[in-house]
């Protein structure tokens, strides 16, 4: 299995952990103390407000390219913040809190692997960490719908890819249906992706299946299984 050569494909898509406080453009619809943001619209469509009860929670991020399949498993407890990261024959057991350079490295693949999973959360998560822009109606870049769309510009230092762009495109519902990532925040995106086959497990609601526009590539979760208190 050519492992490194699916990583190497995927580093590009790694979530930000930068600092700065959310800002609105001309676009941004405005909001007052007593009005939910369109960050917590999305996120809350989600089953964000069900987060707070989850004990565990386990997936499967699999990539098909071709003939080639790989695949990482991850059990999270995020009360605890403990990670175990099965890949192949490989598994490590780690806290969050307290890595050293190997628990560092695997938990690279964890944040990309999440964020593929529950980026909608990570508009909560990462609140202070990112500037936003809504457009009320824009046109989506594989289905050529109206949809709603926001943007996320992650801030210019830190984290794994600082000032990187997403465009998540959805409907009044507030489920994402579409993303574009734009590395650095350039004009054309680096990737688009669909947002489908969603499962409700335990009140959040997933996507499971993530497909591009040219094909060739399938990225998709399988082994979803979430605890409560």
């Amino acid at each position: 299995m050519k492992t490194y050569y699916i990583v190497g494909l995927l580093t590009f898509l790694m979530i930000s952990a930068c600092k700065t406080e959310p800002k609105k453009s001309e676009d941004t619809v405005e909001t007052t103390e007593t009005e939910k943001t369109i960050p917590e619209l999305i996120a809350e469509a989600h089953g964000f407000n069900n987060w707070k009860d989850v004990e565990e929670i386990t997936f499967t991020f699999n990539v098909d390219r071709d003939s080639m399949h790989f695949e990482r498993k991850w059990d999270w407890k995020p009360k605890t913040n403990m990670v175990t990261a099965i890949s192949g024959a490989d598994t490590l057991t780690y806290d969050r809190a307290d890595m050293d350079s190997i628990a560092q490295k695997t938990n690279g693949g964890f944040i990309n692997d999440r964020y593929w999973l529950m980026a909608p959360f990570n508009l909560m998560w990462d609140s202070n960490n990112y500037s936003y822009e809504h457009t009320v109606e824009a046109i989506a870049p594989i289905s050529e719908e109206f949809m709603q769309k926001l943007t996320i510009v992650y801030a210019n230092e830190g984290g794994y890819t600082p000032g990187d762009a997403y465009d998540f495109y959805f409907k009044d519902d507030f489920i994402v249906r579409e993303w574009a990532y734009r590395k650095s925040n350039q004009e054309e995106p680096s990737l688009v992706s669909t947002w489908e086959d969603y499962v409700d497990v335990e009140g959040l609601q997933l996507a499971r299946q993530h497909n591009r526009p040219n094909g060739g590539l399938s990225l998709y979760f399988t082994g979803l299984s979430v605890s409560k208190e």
